[in-house]
């Protein structure tokens, strides 16, 4: 066929786009080509899988150490190259073996985004052991649930999760081991400094050059565990594989290709590009589809201690920063600050973001503000990120949709009755394949059958599909709200809600919100004879959840709350409530 990379820019624009597709899948997925696939056998189902790919974590470390002092990791004044990382993780590795951590041991790490992140991940998974990442907005208790469920065996952790974690330390026999980052105060008990291991980054440099600790590792080796969450609110952790985070640098990669063949441009020479990462590490997007890719690549991480737009812009101009994003929110403020134009902003080449919705109108204002590409996709923790994705022209044109599938994945729509296949354009539950999807869920065979069918999951969205593949989400898990990227699974929350002793009813519904997308609310009808303000409902949940799982609204209906047939809240009528601006009758 023509070399759909050598079509004219000139036909490219008389007819976008320049190829469909199929017929770039077929020319860069051809044999020979570095996106060149290959049918294996993943638990026991057929499965395509990039052939390119490296084969574990090992390899991507490996791969990232020979980018040697290209710049990795910045944090305000602390800069960190490929090779100082690697210098670091080695020596953390050797100490993490000299505790007795061995292949098959969980090592959590509850921290927000430092340099320290990826080395505690990686000397963990090069290890063979499974790196647990915990929410760092969880609380005590909540932190408490997700360390004793996992039997972390080793934890690394910065020192405002410490103060959180540390009196729970009675609770957690297994947890041998504790590693603090820029501890806030004295250390005591099993806990010790990170520092006294492997110093502060700006001197990891200086560390003993090392190899990594001999580890027998195969592709399909438990890697991670990520805490997810179902329709019973009690937390789910998502078993990952090393097969499942380097498909992501593969996925990633075609992603960009594929956008850039579209158009009928040549692919562009590779260059290091710097990112500004602002979502967690602990979420599947920054570390799967984030940080190795960024690896690979041999690009720049930056990281802020908080979000924050004026210091966003800041950094943007001072690094020449060329691509950010993250959730919806991120991208609207960016838009909407009345400062904006006072930075120079005009590296920033791409906009990216995925885990919650976003309005149309925000894909038209990052290329039209910024000239930069505008990107979305969809993926979920069971996916270890990327099924879909969605840029460029592609995603101007249907910015309802979030793209079509890698080529390695394949989405279907199913009826109810978890049997049938239903034709393109109609909505039916979202299954989704590939080599991407996790192991199961740990320690939970229930959970694990009930939504992983022979190599398939459930993802309980409700979703379309239409002639050329590209999915449209037209419903989300109905008991599930997503608030700036962050999922809240109201079942957890109005458990706790529950436990307040004048409530007998509760439902949590989310709301509309411009830029975080939508938010918590939640309606409760209250025993006779007891009483309640909203403020103390909301103090209520406050004391037990994070703080971004609390209701911004409680109306309190006079009556028990609707319901149907078979006895679930209609959610539905409860979210006119908050439209309509009244409590219930």
């Amino acid at each position: 066929m023509t070399d759909v990379a050598e079509m004219t820019r000139e036909a490219a624009a008389k007819s976008w786009p320049a190829a469909s597709l199929q017929q770039i899948q077929n020319q860069l997925c051809a044999p020979g080509m570095p996106f060149e696939m290959e049918e294996i056998e993943v638990r026991g189902v057929p499965t395509r899988a990039w052939k390119n790919a490296p084969s574990n974590l090992r390899a991507l470390a490996a791969l990232a150490r020979s980018h040697g002092d290209r710049l990795f990791l910045a944090l305000d004044e602390e800069r960190v190259s490929y090779d100082a990382w690697h210098r670091a993780t080695a020596r953390l590795a050797a100490e993490f073996r000299a505790r007795g951590v061995a292949k098959g041991d969980r090592v959590a790490i509850c921290s927000r985004n430092l340099p320290e992140w990826p080395v505690a991940f990686f000397a963990a998974v090069t290890l063979g052991a499974i790196a647990v990442p915990l929410n760092a907005w969880w609380t005590g208790q909540e932190l408490d649930y997700g360390l004793r469920d996992s039997g972390a065996k080793l934890l690394v952790v910065d020192g405002e999760r410490w103060a959180r974690i540390a009196p729970h330390m009675g609770a957690l026999p297994a947890l041998a081991h504790v590693l603090v980052a820029r501890a806030l105060g004295p250390l005591e008990g099993s806990a010790a400094a990170l520092e006294e291991v492997i110093g502060t980054p700006n001197g990891w440099a200086a560390l003993p050059g090392a190899d990594l600790p001999e580890a027998d590792i195969h592709p399909d080796d438990p890697a991670t565990i990520f805490y997810t969450s179902g329709t019973t609110g009690e937390p789910k952790g998502a078993l990952g594989t090393h097969r499942n985070l380097v498909t992501n640098i593969m996925s990633g990669a075609y992603a960009g290709m594929r956008s850039v063949l579209r158009r009928g441009e040549a692919p562009p020479e590779p260059t290091p590009k710097k990112s500004l990462t602002v979502i967690p590490l602990f979420h599947v997007t920054a570390c799967s589809a984030g940080l190795m890719g960024t690896m690979a690549a041999g690009n720049s991480m930056f990281f802020m201690r908080r979000w924050d737009t004026v210091k966003a812009f800041k950094l943007i101009e001072e690094e020449r920063i060329n691509m950010t994003g993250g959730v919806p929110t991120i991208a609207w403020q960016m838009v909407e600050h009345p400062d904006r134009e006072k930075y120079d902003l005009s590296s920033i080449e791409a906009i990216a973001y995925g885990g919650a919705p976003a309005a149309p109108e925000l894909v038209r204002l990052i290329r039209d503000v910024f000239g930069a590409l505008p990107g979305n996709g969809w993926g979920m923790t069971e996916t270890m990120a990327t099924v879909t994705s969605h840029s460029s022209e592609d995603y101007e044109r249907r910015p309802d949709s979030c793209g079509p599938p890698v080529p390695v994945s394949d989405l279907r729509i199913m009826a109810d009755d978890g049997v049938t296949e239903l034709p393109v354009g109609t909505v039916g539950e979202l299954w989704a394949r590939g080599p991407q999807i996790v192991a199961g869920y740990w320690n939970k065979p229930e959970a694990t059958a009930a939504t992983f069918v022979d190599g398939w999951v459930r993802t309980g969205d409700l979703a379309r599909l239409d002639e050329e593949g590209f999915c449209y989400i037209v419903d989300r898990a109905k008991d599930m709200v997503i608030r700036g990227g962050e999922n809240i699974y109201s079942t957890e929350v109005e458990n706790i809600l529950y436990e307040h002793p004048a409530v007998t009813d509760a439902a949590l519904v989310g709301i509309p919100h411009r830029t975080l997308g939508e938010e918590p609310a939640a309606v409760v009808h209250l025993a006779p004879g007891e009483s309640a303000t909203e403020e103390e409902l909301r103090d209520w949940v406050r004391a037990r959840l994070a703080p971004f799982k609390v209701p911004v609204r409680v109306l309190f209906s006079e009556t028990t709350l609707p319901r149907n047939a078979n006895g679930k809240i209609l959610k539905k009528d409860l979210k006119g409530m908050f439209e309509a601006g009244i409590p219930a009758a």
